[in-house]
C-alpha cells in the first residue's frame, strides 16, 4: 500500500472514526493483499508510511469475498474475468487471518 494511500485511509478514520470504515482490497496476490490488509488493521509492518505502528483495527475484505453481495452487471464490469485467474482461496485465505488477528487484538 503506498504511502499516499496510508494518509488517505488515516485522514478518514480520524475524521469519520475506525468503526465507520470498511476496506475492499483489489491486490493481484496473497502476499500482497496481506500487507495491504495488516497496513490497514495491525499498522504497516514496514513502518515506512502514515500508519506505522498505527492499529486501525479496520473491517477489511478482499473484492473476491463480496461476489454474492455485489449485483452481477457490477461484478462483471469491475471484477469480471479476474476472479477466474487469480488465487481466491488463496487472496481470501490471507485477509481472513489478517481480520482474525485484529479481532483477537480487540
Amino acid at each position: 500500500m503506498d504511502l499516499r494511500s496510508q494518509e488517505t485511509i488515516l485522514r478518514l478514520a480520524e475524521e469519520h472514526g475506525p468503526q465507520s470504515l470498511v476496506v475492499i482490497l483489489g491486490a493481484p496476490d496473497p502476499e500482497s493483499a496481506e500487507i495491504a490488509a495488516e497496513t490497514v488493521v495491525l499498522g504497516d509492518p514496514a513502518y515506512a508510511g502514515a500508519l506505522a505502528g498505527v492499529q486501525l483495527g479496520l473491517e477489511v475484505y478482499h473484492v473476491l469475498e463480496l461476489q454474492e453481495v455485489t449485483p452481477a452487471e457490477v461484478w462483471e464490469e469491475h471484477v469480471g474475468v479476474m476472479a477466474d485467474v487469480l488465487d481466491a482461496s488463496g487472496l481470501t485465505t490471507a485477509v481472513a487471518g489478517i481480520r482474525e488477528q485484529g479481532a483477537a487484538n480487540s
